[in-house]
Order: C-alpha cells, then structure tokens, then sequence
C-alpha cells in the first residue's frame, strides 16, 4: 500500500474511530472544536456535510501535510432533525416517536488534503424501519445499552439491531457514522490504496 500522507481522523468518536480500523491503515486521531449548531433552514444534508467539511478544515490547520477525514451525523423523524438524546427521557422520547415508522439518517463524509487544499465530500443516506415499540422494551433497551452519545438514541452495532425491521441503503458503515465505501473511493482518489 503507498501512503503518501499521513491520514487523520478529525473525530472523538470511538464508532468512527472502530470503523476507520477495519481498513487496516494507520492512522492518528484529532478531535476538532467546532461549533455544531444548525443553521437557520438547514437541512439534514446540507448540515451534515458542512459540518464534516468544518471538521476536516479545523484539523488541517493543525497538520498541513496530512489527509483528514471528518464526518457528521444526524437522524431524521419526520421532518425534524434528531440528534443524540445525551438523557434517558429524551432518549425514551425520540424511541416514542420512531416507533413503527421509518428514520432517515445523514452521515456528512469529508477527506481533505491540507497540503493541496483539495476536499472532496459526499453525504450519504441510510434509513432504517423501527418495529412497533413498546415502553418495556424502550426502557429495557435505554436501560441495556444506554446510547445517549448516538444520534436518535440507536446503537445499531449493539442491542440497537434488536428495535429495526429492516435496513435500506448501500452501505452499512453509514448507519454508524462513517460511509467507508465511500471513504475507500475517496482515499484512493488521493493515491491511497486500500488493498
């Protein structure tokens, strides 16, 4: 594999740093400080991809000479974005409303080369059909597995598969927060090559 650059991951998050692993690449860790408030009339797509694209660009200016990966989620009930619950009553509150219905979930893809400036970016969709849920199992769920630091309160790589009926989408990296079909791509555009 050539690598000609070094490759960071602008995240604190432990699912997308998991996820980065699986490709077996070495890689460094820098969570940004960004300010992840919605803009007024922002939708999900274009939120999520801005924010990806602010994180890559806050971590560049710290490493000049590296490819920097940023990534953004948030989840859809309809119509209303939905962000990580961070309590058990609003967790339980997003579940409620889920409940038998179809989320949508956005995950903002960014891969920045700071020594040439060059970003490419792409947001990527996944949507996941919920069983019927009843406050037992919610409360058995939110009890179990506790998954405030999750967009729309689902973990879906732990007890979370338990709550769906079915996926939609191409990519399953994507429900977690890190489309890495899409990522593979993009680092090969940058000379990188995976296998």
């Amino acid at each position: 594999m050539s690598a000609p650059q070094r490759l960071i991951l602008a995240s604190g998050s432990r699912y997308r740093r998991e996820l980065l692993g699986r490709l077996k690449v070495p890689f460094e860790v820098m969570a940004p400080d960004i300010d992840e408030t919605r803009r007024a009339g922002e939708d999900p797509r274009a939120l999520t991809e801005r924010l990806a694209i602010t994180k890559a660009r806050a971590v560049a200016s710290l490493a000049p000479d590296a490819l920097i990966i940023g990534s953004d989620q948030v989840a859809e009930y309809d119509g209303e974005i939905v962000g990580k619950s961070g309590t058990f009553d609003e967790a339980a509150r997003q579940l409620r409303r889920i409940s038998g219905k179809t989320a949508r979930l956005y995950t903002g893809l960014a891969l920045m080369n700071a020594r040439t400036g060059r970003t490419q970016s792409e947001v990527a969709l996944f949507e996941v059909a919920f069983r019927v849920l009843d406050e037992r199992r919610i409360t058995r769920y939110l009890q179990k597995e506790q998954p405030y630091d999750c967009a729309g309160s689902v973990k879906s790589e732990g007890l979370g598969i338990a709550l769906f009926e079915r996926f939609i989408g191409d990519d399953p990296t994507t429900l977690i927060g890190l489309p890495l079909i899409r990522l593979v791509r993009m680092l090969e555009t940058e000379g990188w090559e995976i296998l």
